[in-house]
């Protein structure tokens, strides 16, 4: 199987203290992927090093064939195409409806006409189960659920081929984090993704995962399948995990 990203001896140091100290994991193509761990333990600041918006301080991080920590500024910028991100409160511009969230990255990036980017734009909005008439809507008009899902069209803007999530059903009610634990799966399906997610949700981790990572003590403690995880004997794990079987 083929990896889309692979972690070698990443070390993160933030005034002194060391956040990661030796961090290695494999990605592969067509997976959904979960960094978890306690809080604290860095599990967003890996993500925001693999999309490079943080730097790490040892090691590599090598993403569909390019090293981050050598990258140039013209290849990254054709790397950053490659993916979305979809970051936990969904920071999308609160000065823009919906529709021009969605659009800013095309806009910006291609010289697609506005009457295509209209086009991709209404088809990202219907694919995340959004109607066409929330478009002209704004952020501060609608639900936490609604917010998810047009910043994940956002993230889909650019037909990616890796999508990072951050939490993506914090802040939802049970039914609509099962539903969008939901449209996860679909969306995979349907466009081929290679999803790379944070999550604290015990049922969203059972329910969309493929393999995990979990990162304690400044390393990955465990890599693979949720099958028999409880028998790890990692203290973060057994307690997170008790009673999944």
């Amino acid at each position: 199987m083929k990896s889309f990203i692979k972690a070698r001896d990443v070390k993160t140091i933030f005034n002194e203290k060391v956040i990661h100290d030796g961090i290695n994991l494999d990605i592969n193509k067509g997976e959904i992927y979960g960094l978890l761990g306690p809080s604290g333990c860095g599990k967003t600041t890996l993500l925001r090093e693999m999309v490079m918006l943080q730097d790490f301080h040892g090691g590599s991080i090598n993403i569909l064939g390019h090293e981050l920590d050598a990258i140039g500024h013209n290849e990254a910028q054709k790397l950053r195409r490659e993916w979305g991100v979809l970051f936990q409160a969904g920071a999308l511009f609160s000065s823009l409806s919906l529709r021009d969230n969605i659009a800013l990255s095309l806009v910006e990036y291609t010289n697609l006409s506005q009457k295509m980017i209209d086009e991709i734009v209404e088809f990202k909005i219907n694919l995340v189960g959004l109607k066409s008439s929330d478009a002209s809507l704004f952020p501060s008009q609608i639900s936490g659920g609604m917010k998810k899902k047009a910043a994940l069209a956002r993230a889909l803007a650019m037909d990616p081929k890796l999508l990072f999530l951050d939490e993506p059903t914090s802040g939802l009610d049970p039914i609509s984090a099962r539903d969008f634990d939901s449209l996860i799966l679909k969306l995979r399906e349907l466009l081929g993704l290679t999803i790379v997610m944070v999550s604290h949700d015990l049922a969203s981790i059972c329910d969309t995962l493929d393999r995990v990572a979990i990162i304690d003590e400044k390393k990955i403690v465990y890599e693979g399948s949720l099958n028999n995880i409880e028998n790890n004997n990692n203290k973060f794990i057994q307690m997170f995990f008790k009673g999944i079987s």
